[in-house]
C-alpha cells in the first residue's frame, strides 16, 4: 500500500495539472499529421516566446477562428518552410485558449540551437506596438506553470524572447518589453 501512494500523487498532480492547463489537442483544431516526429526524453531548459506576425489575431469578434490560424500556420510551416510540422509546441489564441502544437515531448522549429532543449510558445497575432489580452498573457504563465508542475520544464528554466536567439523582431516589441518583467527573464 506505501507503494501506491506516490503514483497516486502523481496521477493527482497530473489531473490538477491538466484542469489548470486545459489544451486544444492537435485533433480537435484539424491539425495534419507530421512528416516525422523526433521525440525529447529530458525536462526542457528553456522557454522561447514567439509572436505569429501572419496570421493576425485569432478568436475576437470579425476574427477568424484560432483553429483556422493553426492551420494556416502549420500549412505555411509544412509547405513553405519545409518542416515536419508546425514550428511551435504551443500556440496562445485570442480567445485566451492554449493550442497543442507538437507538445512538450517533440523537438520544434522555432528557435535554431534551442529547439531539442525549450518549449515554443507563440502568441498568434502581431504583437510589435499591441500588448496581448491580458487573458492570453495569462494562458501563457499559466502553461509555463503547469510545464514545470508536470515535470516538463525546470523549475529554474530560462524564458527568452526569439529575438535573443537569433536576428528576429519576433516577439515584437510589445511583447518581448512585456515579458521582459516575468520571472526566470533570461
Amino acid at each position: 500500500m506505501v507503494a501506491a501512494a506516490p503514483l497516486l500523487l502523481n496521477l493527482l498532480t497530473l489531473a490538477n495539472a491538466a484542469s489548470t492547463c486545459p489544451i486544444v489537442t492537435r485533433a480537435e483544431w484539424g491539425a495534419k499529421s507530421p512528416t516525422s516526429v523526433q521525440h525529447i526524453s529530458s525536462t526542457l531548459s528553456h522557454v522561447i516566446i514567439h509572436h505569429s506576425l501572419s496570421p493576425g489575431p485569432c478568436g475576437g469578434a470579425g476574427q477568424p477562428t484560432c483553429a483556422s490560424a493553426m492551420k494556416s500556420m502549420q500549412n505555411y510551416h509544412q509547405k513553405t518552410n519545409g518542416w515536419a510540422d508546425i514550428g511551435y509546441s504551443f500556440a496562445v489564441g485570442g480567445d485566451g485558449k492554449i493550442y497543442e502544437g507538437r507538445g512538450w515531448k517533440v523537438v520544434g522549429a522555432h528557435a535554431p540551437g534551442y529547439n531539442s532543449k525549450s518549449v515554443g510558445i507563440c502568441l498568434i497575432g502581431d504583437w510589435s506596438k499591441a500588448l496581448p489580452s491580458t487573458a492570453m498573457l495569462n494562458a501563457v504563465k499559466n502553461l509555463i506553470a503547469c510545464g514545470v508542475e508536470a515535470g516538463h520544464l525546470k523549475k529554474d528554466y530560462v524564458l527568452l524572447g526569439h529575438r535573443q536567439t537569433k536576428s528576429t523582431e519576433c516577439p515584437g516589441d510589445r511583447l518581448y518589453k512585456e515579458i521582459s518583467t516575468w520571472p526566470h527573464k533570461g
